[in-house]
């Protein structure tokens, strides 16, 4: 793994997630956990409005423990209820914390490949709608991480179980003095409750 990520991981303080959040995070955690268990394919949807930020931090921040767990039969993807474009902010937020972030196509929506280590296959990162033929079909979970696509698309077609772990948008805070800090603070919030979702499986 890109020493950079891993003195990142190193610095993860899990006590900084509380009891009741932990409840929040249980639903994907016992997901995880009988799939791991049962040693069949895990699939992680994660789902939000424009599919640009959260979705994007969170896909590639799991896809990250699983890989540092050493959990096999992993597969994390993002989508949104609408297409737009990733934030360039999230990237250059994954590249200062050590992912190597390339930009792979130009346009109004580009495509990114993230890399977490140099000898494993890069994450795709592009915003596309939550049933786009990119994502799965059937048997994932949908993990709804802002409270607008929650609440506006209670049913996600496919999807085995579903959960809600939202996140503040850090689009608040664009073009303002503090967008880096509050997007470094929200890639912060979700590496550590993806990490700590990990490390608790047996």
């Amino acid at each position: 793994m890109n020493t950079k990520i891993a003195n990142h991981i190193e610095s993860l303080d899990f006590s900084n997630i509380s009891e009741e959040r932990k409840q929040v995070l249980k639903p994907l955690l016992d997901f995880i956990q009988e799939k791991h268990s049962k040693k069949i394919k895990t699939r992680l949807n994660f789902i939000c409005t424009h599919n640009s930020r959260r979705s994007h931090l969170a896909q590639v921040w799991a896809q990250t423990a699983a890989f540092y767990y050493n959990l096999k039969n992993v597969f994390c993807y993002s989508g949104g209820t609408e297409a737009t474009a990733m934030f360039p902010m999230v990237a250059e937020t994954l590249s200062n914390t050590g992912f190597d972030v390339q930009k792979i196509t130009e346009g109004d929506n580009p495509v990114y490949a993230v890399k977490f280590d140099h000898n494993e296959p890069p994450i795709i990162g592009f915003s596309k709608r939550y049933n786009d033929a990119f994502n799965p079909e059937t048997r994932f979970i949908a993990i709804m991480t802002c409270s607008q696509a929650d609440g506006g698309c209670p049913f996600i077609a496919g999807a085995q179980e579903r959960a809600a772990i939202t996140f503040e948008d850090p689009k608040a805070f664009d073009n303002t003095p503090e967008q880096a800090e509050k997007y470094n603070e929200r890639s912060l919030q979700i590496a550590e409750e993806m990490f700590y979702i990990f490390s608790n499986i047996k």
